[in-house]
């Protein structure tokens, strides 16, 4: 792109006595201006939808027309299609989060009001079907439920039909033996009877009294919610 600049002064030719051959405007001269012109009208932008080359650059401070949003032409955006842009894929009640930055998004992004969200808390989807879950910015949930130390007891019995012991005698006749009978050689059994063993099994303590054993895997962020 060229700007033009006149080559030949022809005012200053008025001033020239008659006769001098230089207040004669020459073709020569008249072309050279004319070329001239027609060079840095041909390295400029048209006022009406232009097409720019090379590395266009702006002057500071230019205003542009603004765009709708939503235009995915080629048309130049300006700061305020910017800005509008972010606004609407960040609407009331949208949340921000940032691993690093504390920073307050109305002043990273340059619109809205935000308010720090959810402070010790993760999010979990809604869920309709649910009652702990049916309903925005319910809340629930404990950081120190407790689990409260335990035993778990089990009985077992064991059942024993009964038995008997028997007696070897080798006594003569009329001798006397055990339980006070008497009786020639031969063998004779004890009463039946059983144990009616019961087994007690305790097991060991399960759980823990401790808090702060129940949190699932996490990560820290900060969190905003707009609410303007």
């Amino acid at each position: 792109m060229s700007n033009y600049t006149k080559s030949t002064n022809f005012a200053s030719k008025d001033n020239l006595i008659s006769g001098n051959p230089l207040k004669i405007v020459k073709g020569t001269e008249i072309d050279t201006e004319f070329n001239d012109i027609a060079t840095a009208i041909a390295t400029k932008a048209d006022l009406v939808s232009p097409t720019f080359t090379g590395s266009p650059v702006l002057p500071t401070g230019t205003t542009g027309v603004t765009q709708s949003y939503g235009n995915s032409t080629t048309a130049l955006a300006t700061t305020a299609f910017v800005q509008a842009a972010l606004a609407f894929v960040y609407p009331v009640g949208s949340i921000y989060t940032n691993a690093t930055v504390s920073t307050n998004p109305g002043t990273l992004l340059g619109f809205g009001t935000w308010s720090a969200f959810g402070a010790g808390r993760v999010m979990v989807g809604f869920d309709s079907g649910n009652v702990l879950f049916d309903t925005a910015e319910e809340t629930g949930g404990s950081a120190n439920t407790i689990v409260v130390t335990h035993t778990h007891t089990a009985t077992s019995t064991v059942t024993d039909s009964g038995h008997v012991h028997s007696i070897v005698t080798n006594a003569g006749s009329g001798s006397t033996v055990g339980f006070g009978s008497t009786s020639p050689s031969g063998s004779q059994n004890t009463d039946s009877a059983t144990t009616g063993i019961t087994v007690a099994t305790t097991n060991a303590n399960a759980g823990s009294s401790g808090t702060d054993a129940n949190y699932q895997p996490y990560i820290t962020v900060y969190m905003w919610k707009r609410t303007a």
